[in-house]
C-alpha cells in the first residue's frame, strides 16, 4: 500500500464564522495578509519535503477562492517539489480539466514536471467541485462531458510521437498539437479520477485503466463505489487501482490523538452559501433526491454534523496512537475489500507547524512499516521509465 501526505495549503486566519456567511467564492480578499500567506506557503512546501525525506509519497490539489486551500494553481507547487525532493510520486488531483481553456497546456504542464522529477508524476484529472463552477464561469451541466474530451486529448497528446495532429471534438478544435516536451514515463503517466458518484462514470474509469479516488465519505458507501469499479475493471495492461483519504493524526496518547484530528477536521466545519454547494446541472436528479432524503451521499451536512466518534467508525477520521491507527487502517482495508493508495490529509485548519511535522514522523516511522506491505487490489505495476 502507498500512502500519500497532502495538505490543502489552508488559510484559517479569518474572522469567527458567525460573522461571515461562506469561506468559498464570496469571502474578501482583504482579509487575506500576503505577508502571512509568504510564511503559510512556505511553511506547507517546506512539510512536503519533510514527508518526501520520511518516505511518503505527496499529494497537490487546487482550489480557488477559498480559504481551505490557497493551491490555486496545482502544477506550480508541483514543480516546485519536483525540484526539491528527491523520491517521492507526486500525484496532481487534480487538474480541473473541465474548467480549463486547453487541456493541451495541462498535457504539456505535466511532462514537463515528470521530466523534472524524473518520471515521478501521477496525474489526476477532474470535473472540480461546485464552487469551482462560479470562479471559472463554466455550464455545471457540461462538465462531465468536458471532463472526458480533455482525458482523450491529453492522451493522445502524450502518446502521438510521429508529428503533429488535429483534434475535432464537442468542447475543444486544436490543430497542429505537438507537444514538447514529451512525458518521462512511458507511454505516459498514469492518470487517477476523483469527484464522482456517478455510476457511469466509475464504470468508464474502470474500463480505460485509471485510478479511482474518493474522499470522506463513509466506509460502506466507499465499498459500493470500490465494488462498482471492480465489477468493471478491464485486464488492458494498464494497472487501475483504488485510493480513499481520509484525516489522518498520530499522537503518543488516544485523547492527543483526537485533538489533533478535531484540528483538522476544521476542513469539514467550513461553510459556503447553499447556491454554491449545488449548482443545477452538475449531479443527477437521483443523487439529489437522495440527498434530501439524508442519504449520506458525500460530505454533506449530515456527516459533517456528527462527532469525531462517528466520524472515525466510518473510517472518515483515522486517529490514535500508533498501534491504534495501524489497526484502524487494518479494518477500513477489510471493510473495503482492499486498496491500493491511502490519501491522508494531515494538515488543515489551524494545526501547527509541530504537530504537522509530528503527526508525519509518527506515521512515517511507526505506522507505515506494518502497513506498507498490505496486498494491493491491483497487482500491476506501472511501468517507469527510470528503472
Amino acid at each position: 500500500m502507498d500512502c500519500y501526505y497532502f495538505t490543502e495549503m489552508p488559510y484559517p486566519h479569518i474572522p469567527p464564522h458567525d460573522e461571515i456567511s461562506s469561506m468559498r467564492v464570496t469571502l474578501p480578499n482583504r482579509l487575506f495578509d500576503p505577508k502571512l500567506g509568504h510564511q503559510l506557503y512556505n511553511r506547507y512546501l517546506d512539510e512536503y519535503c519533510l514527508a518526501d525525506e520520511m518516505g511518503l509519497e505527496l499529494m497537490v490539489n487546487e482550489h480557488r477562492s477559498s480559504v481551505v486551500c490557497m493551491d490555486v494553481a496545482a502544477p506550480l507547487s508541483m514543480a516546485i517539489l519536483a525540484r526539491q525532493t528527491k523520491r517521492a510520486r507526486l500525484l496532481i488531483l487534480g487538474n480541473s480539466i473541465a474548467n480549463r481553456d486547453d487541456p493541451i497546456r495541462i498535457a504539456e504542464e505535466m511532462a514537463m514536471i515528470d521530466c523534472i522529477s524524473g518520471g515521478r508524476v501521477e496525474c489526476g484529472m477532474v470535473r472540480g467541485v461546485t464552487y469551482e463552477i462560479f470562479a471559472a464561469n463554466t455550464n455545471p451541466t457540461m462538465t462531465n462531458e468536458r471532463l472526458w474530451e480533455g482525458v482523450d486529448m491529453v492522451k493522445r497528446a502524450w502518446t502521438t510521437h510521429d508529428g503533429d495532429f488535429n483534434y475535432e471534438g464537442r468542447f475543444w478544435h486544436r490543430r497542429n498539437i505537438n507537444i514538447w516536451p514529451r512525458p518521462y514515463q512511458q507511454p505516459r503517466p498514469r492518470i487517477w479520477i476523483t469527484g464522482s458518484n456517478d455510476r457511469d462514470n466509475i464504470k468508464i474509469i474502470a474500463e480505460q485503466g485509471h485510478v479511482f479516488a474518493t474522499f470522506l465519505q463513509p466506509h460502506a458507501k466507499v465499498r459500493a463505489l470500490f465494488d462498482l469499479y471492480r465489477e468493471h475493471y478491464a485486464d488492458n495492461g494498464l494497472p487501475g487501482g483504488l485510493a480513499f483519504m481520509p484525516l489522518v493524526y498520530v499522537a503518543d496518547t488516544e485523547e492527543e490523538a483526537m485533538q489533533g484530528a478535531d484540528e483538522i477536521a476544521w476542513y469539514m466545519r467550513t461553510k459556503a452559501e447553499p447556491q454554491f454547494r449545488n449548482p443545477p446541472g452538475y449531479v443527477g436528479v437521483e443523487f439529489n433526491i437522495q440527498g434530501l432524503k439524508g442519504a449520506f451521499t458525500g460530505r454533506t451536512d449530515a456527516i459533517r454534523a456528527q462527532g469525531l466518534e462517528y466520524l472515525k467508525d466510518q473510517g472518515v477520521v483515522i486517529a490514535g496512537t500508533p498501534d491504534s491507527v495501524v489497526k484502524q487502517i487494518r479494518r477500513l482495508y477489510d471493510l473495503l475489500g482492499g486498496f491500493d493508495h491511502l490519501l491522508m490529509m494531515m494538515q488543515c485548519g489551524f494545526l501547527s507547524h509541530e504537530k504537522t511535522v509530528k503527526n508525519i514522523e509518527m506515521f512515517s516511522k511507526e505506522v507505515y512499516p506494518q502497513i506498507r506491505g498490505l496486498a494491493p487490489s491491483m497487482n500491476r505495476p506501472w511501468s517507469k521509465a527510470a528503472e
